[in-house]
């Protein structure tokens, strides 16, 4: 174990003078500082900090899924570090709060002097978006106009070499793809699951029919979204009609990526997918708190500003609204849950095939 050979001060290590020192008033060089920014300065300071530790947990995910082979003892640290970004989420989406103990007016009597800085210039949180997933054609009309526009040439550049570079999105569909589909001589699964998911689609159907509480129109409609669901369990097992859905945004996931995650989903209690699972879990999470933090930003921005523009020129709290939903990057994992069968019409898997895929799990037998 190495020691230090020369003495640390606390002071010194964490560079508290550069780092207390980084809090200028933009309010003070026009009159009597305005007492509330010192908040919203050190509010975001404090996010972009939180911003780079997420990146350095995240790029050491994306490194470990870059190579073809990842083993179950590299799935063990990326689980870690995906659940401690998961922790740093939470803490970035309570301390909204604190920003929210400013007032209305209180934001005002300093936000005209900020113009025309943005959020939009955070190059970290960019960052953290393209790394997930979130690149440029995935954004709604008006991030797509906007991504780059008020960005210095340096930052632009080092934004669209990294819209090049695989993201853990693309990753995380490869590492899918490369696991295997479960159609051996002895057992099918896909077969076994298209039966089954034929019986309880037709069993949600004669329920719709017979559901006497329902007005015609409301049976109607109910029939209506039955037939796009069934569209949608079909379209599993159809590389046309899914690629078809996938052009329309249902899917964003190939589609054996979509069926290897839906096993790992359906088998989850098995220790050979515990680990699959926990990675697939924590991805989840991770989209569901980015979408939190997304919601209440533009809830505190409608607090703020009402229905004003935002500094950076965007239509504030609509624009974060419409943000909200559409810049989702892993929207299959959530919407999986469409597909799974109850445990009790799973088959059980064969000894043979436990241990294959115990083997194959944990080696890449796939080239």
């Amino acid at each position: 174990m190495k020691r230090n050979t020369t003495p640390v001060y606390y002071g010194d290590y964490l560079q508290l003078d550069k780092l207390l020192g980084a809090q200028s008033l933009e309010s003070a060089k026009y009159g009597e500082p305005a007492h509330d920014e010192m908040l919203f300065i050190i509010v975001h300071q404090v996010y972009e900090l939180w911003f780079k530790q997420v990146l350095h947990e995240l790029n050491a995910v994306i490194d470990t899924f870059i190579p073809d082979q990842v083993k179950d003892q590299q799935l063990i640290g990326v689980v870690h570090r995906l659940n401690r970004i998961i922790q740093i989420q939470q803490l970035m989406n309570d301390q909204i709060s604190v920003m929210e103990t400013m007032t209305p007016q209180q934001f005002l009597s300093f936000r005209d002097l900020l113009v025309p800085a943005s959020g939009f210039q955070s190059i970290q949180f960019k960052r953290l978006e393209i790394s997930l997933g979130l690149k440029r054609e995935y954004r709604i009309d008006f991030d797509k106009q906007s991504f780059y526009n008020r960005l210095t040439d340096d930052d632009r550049s080092l934004l669209e070499a990294l819209e090049e570079k695989p993201s853990l999105f693309e990753l995380i569909e490869r590492w899918l793809e490369r696991l295997p589909l479960l159609k051996m001589d002895n057992f099918d699964f896909w077969q076994h699951y298209q039966n089954a998911t034929d019986e309880l689609l037709n069993q949600d159907k004669q329920t719709i029919e017979t559901n006497a509480t329902l007005s015609e129109k409301e049976k109607q409609q109910e029939l209506k979204d039955w037939q796009s669901t069934r569209e949608n369990f079909d379209a599993l097992f159809n590389a046309k009609r899914y690629d078809a859905l996938q052009s329309e945004g249902k899917f964003r996931l190939n589609q054996k990526a979509m069926l290897s995650a839906l096993f790992i989903k359906q088998y989850s209690e098995e220790p050979i997918f515990n680990l699959p699972f926990q990675v697939i879990t924590a991805l989840t999470e991770i989209d569901e708190k980015l979408t939190i933090w997304r919601y209440r930003h533009a809830m505190m921005v409608q607090r703020m500003l009402g229905t004003k523009i935002g500094t950076g020129g965007s239509s504030g709290h609509q624009y974060l609204k419409k943000t909200t939903e559409s810049n989702r990057i892993f929207s299959d994992f959530f919407n999986m849950a469409t597909f799974l069968l109850p445990k009790d019409m799973l088959p059980p898997l064969p000894d043979e095939i436990s241990r294959y895929l115990g083997f194959y799990l944990s080696a890449d037998k796939t080239k």
